[in-house]
This record gives C-alpha cells, sequence and structure tokens, in this order.
C-alpha cells in the first residue's frame, strides 16, 4: 500500500441520512458519541421534532451517562428520561426539545 492509499479516506463522501425522531447510537464508535449526539439533536430540534428518543443500549450505562451529560449541557432540551417498556426502557432516553421558533 502506498503512502497515498493509507491517507485516503476508505469511507469516501459523506452521505446524508434521513433524520427521525429516533437515533440508534449502537452504530456509532463510543468516541463519536458525543458529537453524534449534539449533531442529531441540533437536526431533530431543526426538522421540529419535540420528543427524541436516543437508544444507547443497557450495558454498563458509559453511553448513557455521555448522552444524558449532552442533554444537560444542550439549552433547549427541555427535559428527559429514560424510555418505558415499549420504548427501550433504561437502555433508551427520550428527550423532549423546545421548539425551533414559531410553528
Amino acid at each position: 500500500m502506498s503512502e497515498e492509499d493509507s491517507n485516503t479516506d476508505p469511507f469516501g463522501e459523506p452521505v446524508d441520512l434521513e433524520i427521525t425522531d429516533s437515533l440508534d447510537l449502537h452504530a456509532f464508535n463510543p468516541k463519536d458519541v458525543r458529537a453524534v449526539t449534539t449533531a442529531y439533536l441540533e437536526e431533530a430540534r431543526k426538522k421540529g421534532f419535540r420528543f427524541v428518543r436516543l437508544i444507547h443500549g443497557k450495558g454498563i450505562g458509559v453511553q448513557r451517562e455521555i448522552v444524558r451529560k449532552v442533554l444537560e449541557e444542550t439549552a433547549f432540551v427541555k427535559g428527559f428520561k429514560s424510555g418505558d417498556e415499549f420504548s427501550g426502557g433504561w437502555g433508551a432516553t427520550i428527550a423532549e426539545l423546545e421548539a425551533n421558533g414559531p410553528q
């Protein structure tokens, strides 16, 4: 492999993903969870979602704590709680977002 090949991004161009009211963080590297959560919340608010579900898994709680720290630090998050039995239980966090301007 040449030096040029080793510097090439293996993923190519970024892909646009549709923003929905739910984000499954299992697909992301743990070191990226904070940045992904922050970006997702901003885009979800722009889309007008009032409630979003962040699926972080149950595990030992590392990703849950990262997600909840981001939620605490985000000014437009009105509140959050663990999901109920139908939305992921303590493996997911439901957040309420303030409206993004006049609706």
